[in-house]
């Protein structure tokens, strides 16, 4: 009887975690939870392009370094087959966008910034998580701070937009993540807008810091795409140095309450 206890306790152990309660889980949500699948090669920059035809500067790598005393504002890397991207060696190029669409997903990244830097997750190509380096400021959290969803730009002034609850950001020159559920604009037959975008939680390494924002238009500096059902990913790249690293995905499924 121990024993088949004892088996029955070595399987659960090892089995991946159905857990979806928006809540941080030790290790990465792609390691310990079924149905992830990558973004990026691991290799090179495949399965993404720049921006409206843009020549793009994006490269993979496998180490990106950043120097606190001798240039803090940048970040270096060599261009090797590797994990990570980078966005140029200036930092200013073309936004990134994903070849693949879609409807509602959940994603998970991680990302590091230089001092000051800005750039910016864009679910749909249309709606903004912004990437910032936020960290030390007292003031007060607004939709321009990191894990801030960013506000529209209309009539030459920003619109809406949703600050995020807390400040979670790291120090720049560290790698910090986003875990983010999404769900999709709805449309009629007739293809009429029915419901918003939303932003259904929002964890900024491992905290939440959004939730259930509705989103009714694209977001400032949006790709030039109409609303629809599915929309691919953009990633700023014309800000300042940002890489990403551990971009994965699934399909939206339902937040556990517990």
């Amino acid at each position: 009887m121990a024993w088949c206890l004892a088996l029955a306790g070595a399987a659960f152990a090892q089995a991946p975690g159905e857990l979806n309660d928006g809540e941080a889980h030790g290790d990465a949500p792609y390691l310990v939870e079924p149905g992830w699948k990558p973004l990026l090669t691991g290799k090179d920059v495949s399965g993404w392009h720049g921006d409206e035809g843009k020549k793009s500067e994006w490269f993979a790598t496998s180490g990106v370094k950043w120097d606190r005393l001798l240039g803090p504002t940048r970040l270096s890397a060599m261009p090797t087959p590797g994990g990570r991207i980078l966005n140029g060696p200036t930092g200013r190029t073309a936004n990134l966008v994903s070849d693949q669409t879609f409807g509602d997903m959940e994603l998970y990244l991680e990302f590091m910034v230089s001092k000051g830097s800005n750039s910016g997750v864009y679910l749909h190509g249309l709606y903004e998580v912004q990437v910032f380096d936020s960290h030390g400021s007292t003031e007060k959290m607004t939709s321009s701070d990191s894990g801030g969803i960013y506000h529209r730009w209309i009539d030459n002034k920003g619109v809406g937009g949703s600050a995020p609850s807390r400040n979670a950001s790291r120090r720049a020159g560290e790698w910090q993540s986003f875990q983010i559920w999404f769900r999709a604009p709805r449309f009629d037959a007739s293809g009429k807008k029915t419901e918003n975008a939303r932003f259904v939680r929002v964890l900024h390494n491992g905290l939440t810091i959004q939730q259930n924002v509705d989103v009714d238009g694209g977001t400032r500096a949006h790709m030039n795409l109409p609303e629809a059902a599915m929309n691919p990913i953009m990633l700023q790249g014309d800000h300042g140095p940002v890489a990403y690293r551990n971009i994965y995905w699934r399909p939206l499924r339902p937040i556990i309450e517990r």
